[in-house]
């Protein structure tokens, strides 16, 4: 765990952070306006893949939590980055520019999913969801058996009743 404390160490004289040190693993959370800069340092310093994005929903605090999931070949090391942004009207800088088609298409999912607006991400068009015209619908908040309802069912159509319990 030496590896990992000492990135801790460097991380922290740095940037403003809480975290912790597992085997193998880094954990980061920071603000928000400091995301780039802290990325822009992990990739110069050999953190040079992203494997994933997640976004946690986290409706009673008005918040999304994100989660970057970045790896270092040479020191074995994974680094998940967490920041915090608004619920309403989302928006965060995008990491594509950091590290490229890997953080494009994950920010185009949770953009999809989400609605979160990742500035400067170069096509957050339709990934999954062609033609959607609803919220964004992994939000913990949209109820989508509503929404099917709504959308496909008839309230007259004596076969459909059921569904409208």
């Amino acid at each position: 765990m030496d590896k990992e404390r000492a990135l801790m160490e460097k991380v922290g004289g740095r940037f403003r952070i809480t975290g912790r040190v597992e085997r193998r693993r880094v954990w980061i959370e920071i603000k928000k306006e400091s995301l780039i800069d802290l990325c822009d340092y992990l990739k110069k310093i050999g953190f040079d893949h992203l494997s994933a994005i997640s976004t946690t929903d986290w409706v009673g605090e008005g918040k999304y939590e994100l989660t970057y999931f970045t790896w270092s070949y040479h020191d074995k090391i994974v680094v998940v980055i967490k920041t915090r942004i608004e619920r309403e009207n989302p928006a965060i800088p995008s990491v594509s520019r950091i590290w490229g088609e890997s953080a494009q298409i994950h920010e185009r999912e949770l953009h999809e999913l989400f609605g979160v607006d990742f500035k400067g991400n170069p096509d957050l068009s339709e990934l999954f969801l062609e033609d959607w015209k609803g919220p964004p619908p992994f939000k913990k908040d949209f109820d989508w058996r509503e929404y099917v309802r709504e959308k496909y069912y008839d309230k007259e159509d004596e076969r459909e009743k059921a569904y409208w319990g």
